[in-house]
């Protein structure tokens, strides 16, 4: 078995909507055991929790986080019926930027790299310039959800329709080991107590909004709207595809240590859980650690 003792890492941290708050867990973990995180590649929420951790904000976002409620995180859903998405996303850049500060990503203490996709010519976009809060929103704006952003001339989405644990920006790293954290692994039993478990998940709030403008749409049809669930069908489809992409790319390009997250830890949107997601990701980077740290 190897061992990690080297101080100096490269993390790179992956997509998985509210599941990438064990990122915290983990950072919080990897940074008490003495380890130097020197630079940081994500995408979506690996995006975010990495931004803010290089931007030396992570404490000020764990509480922020820990102290939301349903309500909060419908509030901060601009819900809007257009086209390209069913949220803006500005109003949680917004609350973001008030809390954390925005940077430019070159002006950061850690090497720092936002990954996007740019789906008209189907490649990685790496943003590794620039606002940080721009990359950041660019890395989340999950399809159907979020609206694109318009980049250098192109439209970016979700990094995670490409590559979910986005390893290749760590590649020319001068760090000893690249450690990466995959929210997409297989399903585990009783990850939580079972009041936990019976919890209304979050995303109801969200899923009730979805139905209200679907029904809008159908006008008198309203069984067939009230039958259309587009949330959820584009929730366990984009799960499905990153658990699928997640494994061929660490298979194609593995890292030296690899920290799992199941991917029914928690729902897309249950940000509501952050205390024991938060803590999963402690106990998982725990694990870690003492199976390979010297």
């Amino acid at each position: 078995m190897e061992n990690i003792d080297s101080k100096s890492i490269s993390l790179v941290l992956g997509s998985g909507g509210a599941r990438g708050l064990a990122h915290i867990g983990i950072i919080n973990e990897l940074s008490k055991a003495g380890y130097h995180i020197e630079s940081i590649s994500g995408c979506s929420i690996g995006a975010l929790i990495g931004g803010v951790y290089a931007a030396g904000k992570l404490p000020e976002f764990e509480a922020w986080v820990r102290a939301i409620d349903r309500s909060d995180i419908l509030s901060l859903l601009d819900l809007t019926w257009r086209p390209d998405g069913l949220v803006k996303g500005d109003k949680i850049i917004e609350t973001l930027i008030e809390l954390v500060g925005d940077r430019k990503i070159e002006d950061l203490p850690i090497r720092f790299t936002a990954v996007a996709a740019n789906i008209d010519e189907e490649k990685e976009v790496w943003i590794s310039s620039g606002s940080l809060f721009d990359a950041i929103r660019a890395s989340i704006s999950l399809p159907l959800f979020f609206s694109p952003v318009a980049y250098q001339g192109a439209f970016l989405v979700d990094g995670g329709i490409l590559n979910p644990v986005p390893i290749a920006p760590t590649f020319h790293d001068r760090t000893e080991h690249t450690i990466a954290v995959n929210l997409g692994a297989p399903v585990e039993q009783d990850l939580f107590s079972s009041a936990h478990d019976q919890e209304e998940p979050a995303d109801s709030g969200f899923r009730e909004k979805v139905h209200s403008f679907i029904e809008r749409l159908y006008k008198g049809d309203q069984e067939e709207a009230r039958s259309v669930s587009m949330y959820d069908v584009a929730n366990q489809a984009f799960d499905s595809m990153q658990g699928s992409i997640a494994r061929q790319k660490l298979a194609a390009y593995p890292p030296d240590f690899l920290i799992e997250i199941p991917r029914n830890a928690c729902g897309i949107l249950e940000f509501h859980k952050a205390a024991p997601v938060i803590e999963l990701g402690a106990q998982r980077a725990r694990h870690f650690l003492d199976m390979h740290r010297l």
